[in-house]
C-alpha cells in the first residue's frame, strides 16, 4: 500500500491528510491558525506558525510511510524571502485590503494594456502588483531585502525541499502572469516595481518541484527523499476533491472566505470573476472570492457571541426565520473582491430596530454571505454558463442552517459530500497522480460520496429574491460615502 500525504495551508487552520492508493482516507488532522488585523483592512498570518503545524503532524499522521507530499494554500498570499530564504514579514494574504491607492495607480497606469484579457484578471485588491508596489513605498527595508516573492503553499514547499518555485495557479492569480505568452508579464513587474528574477519558475501543479531535504524530514518525521509536487491554489483543489470535473459543475465553498467555482471547457474572462486553471489538463475553473465568509461569523461569534457556541446562535438565526426580520447585510468587512472588485468597500448592516435581536443580526450575516454568492451565479449566467449541478463544502457545510440558507437564496439545490475532505485531500490526491500512484484523473471520484441533498424552500424564494434585491442596491447607493476619505 502506498500512501500520499496533502497539507492544505488555510486562513483559519493548517489540515492534512494521508490516503492511499486504493481510494481510502487513511488519517486526518489539523492545528488552527491565527488571522491578524492590525490595521483596518489588513490581513496578515505568521508563516512561522504555518510551518510548526506542519512539523507537528507526525503526531496524528503516519508520515513514515508517506511517499509523496502535496500542499495547497491560499492565494495569492504574498511571502517575502531573503537571500537565505527567511520570511522577512508575516503574510499579506489574498484578502488584504492595505494597497487601495496602488491598485488605483496600476489601474491608472496599466490602462492601455489589456492587462483583463492578458492576465485572466483586472487590477484589484487581490493582484501581487499593487501589494508589491506597497511594500516598496511603506516597508523599503523589507522590499530591499526581498530575494523571492511566493505564496502560501510555495513556502511550505520550499521549506520541505529547499527549491524556490511557484505553482501555475499563484502565478495566474497574482495577474503578473501573461497567459498569451506564458510567462511572467514584464510590463505589469515594471510597473509594480518587481525584478522578474524575484519570481521564481512556474510549474504545473501535478510536476515535482523536488524531494524532501534531510532537514525537513528531521523536522516533520517524512521520509527524506520523497517527491514534492508543485500544489494547488486551496479553492481550486477544493474543487476538483468535490468532484468538479464536468462541464457545469459548481462549488460552494464555506471556508474563512467565500468561493464560488465552476467547472469549463474554455476560458472564462471577466472584470467580475478571477480565472484558475483546473487540476485536469485543458479545463479551466472561472471563479469568485468573497473576502470574508466564515472569517466574517468568527468576528461574530468572538465579538457578539462568545457566551454560547456556533450551533446556539444558529439556533437563534432559525428561530429570527427567512429574511432576518428585514435586516440586510453587506459583508464586505474586509473590503470586497469578486465580483464589485473594491477595497474601499465596508460591511453595512441595514434596516436595524429595536425589536431585531442577535438571532436576527446572525441570520443577516448568513444571508448576506449567501447573496454574495448569487451575485457571482448572476455574473455566470449573464455569459452563459448555467450550473448542471451544484455542490458545497468547507467548515461552514457542517452548518445544517447555513447550508439551507445558502440552498434557500441560490434556489438551487445542493450536494453534499459525506465526508469532505476539501484542499487537503485535493492536495493529496496531486502528490499521488504525480508519484503514479493514480493513473487517471477522474479516479478523484473514488473519494467522493454525496450524503444528502440540500433543497431550497419554496417558501423562503420570495423572501429571499426581496432581500436580495435591496442588497443589489445597497453598495451602489453607499459607495460614494465608502470612497468619502475619512478626517484624519
Amino acid at each position: 500500500m502506498s500512501l500520499a500525504l496533502g497539507i492544505d495551508v488555510g486562513t483559519t487552520a493548517t489540515k492534512a491528510i494521508v490516503i492511499d492508493d486504493a481510494g481510502r482516507v487513511v488519517a486526518e488532522t489539523e492545528r488552527r491558525s491565527e488571522l491578524s488585523s492590525p490595521h483596518p483592512g489588513w490581513a496578515e498570518e505568521d508563516t512561522a506558525q504555518w510551518w510548526g503545524n506542519v512539523t507537528s503532524l507526525a503526531a496524528d499522521l503516519p508520515l513514515a510511510d508517506v511517499r509523496a507530499v502535496g500542499v495547497s494554500g491560499m492565494v495569492p498570499c504574498v511571502i517575502c524571502l531573503d537571500e537565505d530564504g527567511r520570511a522577512l514579514r508575516p503574510s499579506i494574504q489574498q484578502n488584504d485590503a492595505r494597497a487601495v491607492t496602488e491598485v488605483e495607480e496600476l489601474a491608472a497606469e496599466l490602462a492601455d494594456r489589456d492587462v483583463l484579457q492578458r492576465t485572466g484578471s483586472p487590477i484589484t485588491q487581490q493582484s501581487v502588483a499593487p501589494t508589491a508596489r506597497w511594500l516598496a513605498r511603506h516597508e523599503p527595508d523589507v522590499w530591499d531585502r526581498t530575494r523571492t516573492i511566493l505564496g502560501s503553499y510555495d513556502l511550505i514547499v520550499h521549506r520541505l525541499t529547499g527549491e524556490r518555485a511557484v505553482e501555475a495557479n499563484w502565478a495566474l492569480e497574482s495577474g503578473l502572469y501573461d497567459l498569451r505568452a506564458g510567462g511572467w508579464a514584464e510590463d505589469v513587474c515594471a510597473a509594480a516595481g518587481i525584478d522578474p528574477d524575484r519570481l521564481p519558475p512556474v510549474k504545473p501543479s501535478s510536476e515535482v518541484v523536488g524531494e524532501v531535504s534531510a532537514d525537513a524530514a528531521r523536522a516533520t518525521g517524512l521520509p527524506a527523499g520523497i517527491p514534492v509536487v508543485a500544489g494547488s491554489a486551496d479553492h481550486v483543489a477544493s474543487a476538483f476533491a468535490a468532484g468538479l470535473v464536468e462541464d457545469g459543475d459548481l462549488l460552494v465553498k464555506l471556508g474563512g472566505a467565500g468561493d464560488i467555482l465552476l467547472s469549463t471547457g474554455a476560458e472564462l474572462i471577466d472584470e467580475r470573476l478571477y480565472l484558475d486553471f483546473h487540476l485536469m489538463p485543458d479545463r479551466y475553473l472561472p471563479n469568485g472570492c468573497m473576502a470574508a465568509s466564515g472569517s466574517l461569523i468568527r468576528w461574530f461569534h468572538e465579538q457578539l457571541g462568545r457566551e454560547t457556541d456556533l450551533a446556539a446562535l444558529d439556533e437563534e438565526a432559525r428561530r429570527a426565520g427567512p429574511g432576518a426580520g428585514g435586516l440586510v447585510l453587506l459583508p464586505y468587512v474586509l473590503g470586497e473582491k469578486t465580483p464589485v472588485n473594491d477595497p474601499r468597500a465596508r460591511g453595512v448592516l441595514f434596516g436595524m430596530h429595536l425589536g431585531h435581536t442577535r438571532g436576527h443580526v446572525f441570520r443577516a450575516v448568513l444571508e448576506g454571505i449567501s447573496y454574495g454568492f448569487r451575485h457571482h451565479l448572476d455574473v455566470f449566467r449573464e455569459r452563459g454558463h448555467e450550473p448542471r449541478r451544484v455542490r458545497v463544502t468547507n467548515g461552514g457545510a457542517r452548518s445544517e442552517l447555513w447550508k439551507q440558507v445558502t440552498a434557500d437564496v441560490l434556489g438551487l439545490p445542493l450536494e453534499v459530500p459525506r465526508e469532505s475532505a476539501g484542499s487537503a485531500l485535493g492536495a493529496a490526491f496531486l502528490a499521488a497522480k504525480g508519484a503514479g500512484m493514480y493513473g487517471d484523473w477522474r479516479d478523484i471520484e473514488r473519494f467522493v460520496e454525496i450524503g444528502r441533498v440540500v433543497e431550497p424552500d419554496p417558501s423562503a424564494a420570495s423572501v429571499a429574491d426581496d432581500g436580495y434585491a435591496v442588497y443589489r442596491e445597497l453598495y451602489p447607493t453607499l459607495r460614494p460615502l465608502m470612497h468619502r476619505e475619512p478626517r484624519p
